[in-house]
């Protein structure tokens, strides 16, 4: 039986707070450029090529929960064994900037993670493939890159494509504790939005799922306690 969901302490008045800025524009990572269509194209095919034969699913452990890039048209709670996900990838631009940075979840090694995995029409794949990928790989090459890894439903293991943080690129952060990530998440903004935004929108679709991340309702408890330090309420 899920889990029901708790009340959080990070709320959206909270969010309410900190500023949305104007796109700062693309920043300059070490060794990488940004992405081009014929990029965008050959992962695509990549991905298709690669693919598991029959159905194809992908596991969503982040924004992709609550704000699919994808059509689907079945879902299933799935653990994926030897990842977690971490907010672990600098970002100096959607929801952070370059005064600012951000960071965004990934599937890192080690641990397990509870997710989402969806599964995608089979008429439509590629044209669903062209909008996640476009939405998930803004730079070559990606510090993030798709990748099929095993999960556990209720209903059997599945083969997924998801997206997994490449440590050895210059976009990885490791090594913070929980109230360092914190500190970073609870003053990050961009022109998406803020981190604080990012945090309970998948926070509250977690607990909506009745999945509990000890780790991410730590976070979101810490950045809450943060944002009522750096950006105090109007009076």
């Amino acid at each position: 039986m899920p889990l029901k969901p708790r009340s959080l302490h990070l709320t959206a008045e909270h969010v309410s707070r900190i500023p949305v800025i104007e796109d700062p524009g693309q920043p300059v990572y070490p060794d990488t450029r940004p992405a081009l269509d014929a990029d965008y194209d050959a992962e695509v095919k990549r991905l298709i090529d690669t693919a598991p034969d029959g159905e194809f699913w992908i596991f969503a452990y982040g924004s992709l929960i609550w704000n699919p890039a994808t059509e689907f048209d079945q879902q299933r709670i799935a653990i994926a064994g030897g990842w977690h996900r971490s907010f672990c990838l600098f970002d100096a631009r959607y929801r952070g900037n370059p005064k600012q940075p951000g960071l965004m979840l990934c599937l890192d090694r080690g641990g397990s993670c509870r997710g989402v995995a969806y599964r995608i029409p089979s008429e439509n794949i590629k044209a669903n493939l062209d909008k996640l990928i476009r939405r998930e790989m803004s730079m070559v090459p990606s510090a993030f890159p798709g990748r099929w890894i095993k999960v556990m439903t209720e209903q059997g293991p599945l083969t997924a494509l998801s997206f997994t943080i490449n440590r050895r690129n210059a976009r990885y952060v490791g090594g913070l504790t929980l109230a360092e990530r914190a500190d970073r998440l609870a003053q990050a903004h961009g022109w998406k939005g803020s981190m604080a935004e990012y945090v309970l929108s998948t926070v509250a679709m977690l607990e909506e799922l009745g999945i509990h991340d000890r780790n991410l309702w730590n976070i979101q408890k810490l950045v809450a306690e943060r944002i009522e330090h750096h950006w105090p309420a109007r009076v």
